[in-house]
């Protein structure tokens, strides 16, 4: 069974990446956000550079918030980004 998901980028994570998102396959090891974040780091280069400092980036699973411990499931989107300040 071929398992993916949608990607989506936001702020300066799309910025310096150059993309708005993507659609990845993820491997049957893959099951949670943490994973995902890794299997992207592990592509290298501009990936590494900007996903390694996760303490400075958020995600949501089909909209909703989650950590590097939530599973995969069966969600279709997962968006990075980074805190949302305010002002």
């Amino acid at each position: 069974m071929d398992r993916s998901i949608n990607l989506i980028y936001f702020a300066w994570v799309r910025e310096r990446l150059g993309l708005d998102g993507e659609r990845v396959s993820l491997g049957e090891d893959v099951e949670t956000i943490g994973d995902v974040l890794t299997m992207l780091i592990n592509r290298g280069g501009a990936y590494a550079e900007i996903l390694s400092d996760v303490e400075k980036l958020r995600f949501a699973l089909d909209q909703d918030y989650g950590t590097l411990a939530s599973p995969i499931g069966a969600a279709r989107e997962l968006a990075i980004f980074p805190p949302v300040t305010g002002g």
